[in-house]
């Protein structure tokens, strides 16, 4: 079962990678989120009514469904912050400081309150994540990007370690539905709400990504995340959460080799090298 989950885990990396390279190139972020989550979840509800049927019917524990919505919630606030940071920032720089960061917090979550302890390697890990963290965050020219990314960092590790319980009172494929569902609902509230008290502002050179564009990365982003939700249940956090930040080194390359992201190039891809380096002594 591990040796399934590791494979879950990198392939949901690669999917992950994918749709934030297709989301930074799409425009403007928060209007591609809001396409994404309403194809997404219109997608997903179709085969919704006969897999439920002919899988059994199953239930939603009341727990699990509490425990989603809290979910959704953060990964409403993660879409803004995401959305942020790239709007203000490259793909090089702010995709490893928000997928490295992560891990960084929950660790030390770990070590400040619930008086947990590391290992030799663990402490190397903790010291390349922040010399990582640091240095792609130095690469930038002004780190307008770089409060955005961390706080991105910060509500994937709350949102991932409420589905780590959520996802297991549950089944997965519900729970995932359910989430896209909630978040279809929340994102474009939270857009006329942030419209309404001018906390967001749309250029007017900005367009918004076809519906098709959106359904591709809806189609990633789903795909990625369900693979991370099935191989939480079948291998710890400790172990899934770092497989899937092996997406951070790729899509710094990807950044500086196809988006042209040339500045402090070697500074970055350290960075970046370093960042996933630390993730995997984590791990041990």
């Amino acid at each position: 079962m591990l040796t399934v989950a590791v494979v879950m885990a990198l392939a949901a990396a690669a999917f992950h990678g994918t749709w934030n390279v297709l989301v930074k190139v799409s425009g403007d972020p928060i209007l591609t989120f809001r396409r994404v989550t309403l194809t997404t979840a219109a997608v997903a509800t179709i085969p919704l009514l006969p897999a439920w049927w002919l899988l059994g019917r199953p239930a939603l524990d009341p727990a699990a469904a509490g425990l989603c919505l809290l979910s959704s919630l953060l990964e409403t606030a993660y879409l803004w912050l995401l959305s942020t940071a790239y709007r203000r920032g490259e793909l090089s720089t702010v995709y490893p400081i928000a997928r490295g960061s992560a891990p960084l917090l929950s660790v030390l979550v770990g070590l400040t309150l619930l008086g947990e302890r590391l290992t030799s390697p663990q402490l190397v890990g903790v010291g390349l994540l922040l010399m990582g963290i640091l240095a792609v965050a130095v690469s930038q020219a002004s780190g307008r990007a770089t409060l955005p990314a961390l706080l991105t960092g910060v509500a994937i590790a709350a949102y991932t370690s409420v589905d780590r319980v959520g996802v297991r009172l549950s089944t997965p494929w519900i729970y995932g539905w359910l989430l896209f569902t909630l978040m279809a609902l929340e994102l474009p509230v939270s857009v006329w709400i942030a419209s309404r008290f001018r906390l967001y502002v749309l250029g007017d050179a900005i367009q918004a990504p076809t519906w098709r564009q959106a359904a591709l990365i809806g189609a990633f982003m789903w795909a990625g995340y369900f693979l991370v939700l099935w191989a939480l249940t079948l291998a710890p956090l400790a172990v899934v959460a770092p497989i899937r930040e092996t997406a951070v080194v790729a899509v710094a390359v990807w950044g500086v080799w196809r988006l042209r992201e040339q500045g402090r190039a070697a500074l970055k891809l350290t960075g970046a090298v370093a960042t996933l380096a630390g993730i995997a002594l984590l791990a041990v």
